[in-house]
């Protein structure tokens, strides 16, 4: 391999025609391999078989989880949320298997009746905004578009999204009303929020007096590697400057146990926590008492989730690993046609090609049987704007069908980057 850059027409085109041959042989192989969402595999879901083993489903106060009532959560389960996210069980509320339906919720609230400290509904604001670091989640951009909002891109960094562009943004905007936020092993970087990043979250002045932050914990304990990286809890922080209301906490044990019934929870102010149950006391009496009870017995406390999770480190590692591996031997010799992320946690690396080559690399995938995240999924209306960015998920497949994965990938880069520099010498 050599520096594609540094080759002439005659080796770039020597080059394409040995990749289309190398490509070719993958078509051969009738391959069905997926890298597109952050799912658990069953590899790691059968760590939590013993969750199912539970017959007695009276609390240890004494409440039936059989039954009504409970509407923020069993006690029990607000404690273990608190515990993992470093806040109080009573600014805890305990949810149904998603977390994403939380957020949903949160959203939906603020579009139909606002915040008490809202002028008006969000529905009412014209030209309302939202603040999305990107690369970032598809499906929370998602939220915001179907409900109306303009949708601004703010870069992400090593230590989060770019503070100084947010802070000059909702310090002069009232029609900001909020900011999507991973920030613990983003997805999909892979980057956690330093804690200077959290302490202007919390301090920035805001025109607008609802401005909510939605601060999603979902890889909170999801490590890669023997460092625990942990951020200050956002709402600690907030009740520092005052501004406790803005801050909205979630997480979720969909990719510590089952996805398919984990358990969900969401932190906030105990003044918020006052409206929102109010709100909800209107759509629910209760979630799932019972799938609340039996993770409170499995996991028990912080201690054991950390615990569980050593078990899913050991089994995912090496699959990231063997990405990272393929990457540096594929791509790394050709010049700089691609980089990606070196997480330490969390469920995916990025990976950032030629400009001009995403959608490329992503067709050549699907029509040799790799199914990857859409090429600008992680982009608000699914536009990365320089066409370059791929959200890589190593955590389904095997790790024998991540190497090949890997290596079809690789071939596929190469092909996308060669093909264009080719049109481009045109």
């Amino acid at each position: 391999m050599a520096d594609y850059f540094a080759m002439d027409r005659a080796a770039l085109t020597a080059e394409k025609a040995k990749l289309e041959a190398e490509y070719k042989k993958f078509q051969g192989m009738g391959l069905n391999l997926n890298m597109a969402r952050g799912k658990p595999g069953p590899h790691q879901m059968d760590l939590a078989m013993d969750l199912l083993k539970m017959s007695d489903y009276t609390t240890g106060d004494g409440v039936d989880a059989r039954n009504y009532g409970n509407l923020e959560g069993l006690y029990e389960a607000r404690v273990l949320f608190a515990d993992v996210m470093g806040v109080k069980p009573e600014e805890v509320f305990v949810g149904g298997n998603s977390s994403l339906q939380l957020m949903y919720s949160l959203m939906s609230i603020g579009y139909m009746f606002g915040y008490p400290e809202s002028p008006c509904p969000w529905s009412q604001v014209e030209k309302r905004k939202f603040l999305c670091p990107v690369p970032g989640y598809d499906r929370h951009f998602a939220i915001t578009e179907e409900m109306g909002f303009e949708m601004i891109n703010i870069p992400m960094r090593e230590d989060g999204p770019d503070m100084d562009m947010i802070e000059k943004l909702v310090a002069e905007d009232d029609t900001i009303k909020g900011i999507w936020c991973v920030p613990q092993y983003s997805n999909p970087d892979g980057y956690t929020y330093s804690a200077e990043t959290v302490r202007r979250f919390a301090a920035m002045k805001t025109a607008a007096p609802d401005f909510k932050i939605f601060w999603d914990e979902a890889y909170i304990v999801h490590h890669l590697t023997d460092e625990i990286i942990e951020n200050p809890p956002l709402l600690n922080e907030c009740k520092k400057y005052g501004t406790e209301n803005r801050a909205f906490m979630f997480t979720s044990t969909s990719k510590i146990t089952f996805p398919g019934a984990g358990v969900s929870a969401f932190a906030c102010s105990e003044a918020s926590m006052k409206y929102l149950c109010k709100r909800f006391e209107t759509m629910i009496i209760s979630y799932d008492k019972m799938n609340q009870l039996r993770h409170v017995r499995f996991l028990k406390d912080k201690a054991g989730v950390l615990a569980h999770m050593a078990k899913h480190r050991r089994r995912l590692v090496p699959c990231f690993d063997a990405v990272k591996t393929t990457f540096a031997q594929q791509l790394g010799p050709c010049g700089d046609i691609a980089h990606w992320t070196n997480p330490k946690g969390g469920y995916f690396i990025s990976l950032y090609v030629m400009p001009g080559c995403a959608k490329r690399v992503a067709q050549l995938c699907k029509e040799c049987g790799l199914t990857l995240t859409g090429a600008g999924a992680a982009y608000p209306y699914h536009k990365d704007p320089d066409d370059s960015h791929l959200r890589i998920a190593p955590t389904y497949p095997s790790l024998d069908e991540v190497e090949t994965a890997s290596a079809l990938l690789c071939v596929c880069v190469r092909l996308a980057v060669v093909e264009k520099l080719l049109a481009d010498q045109q």
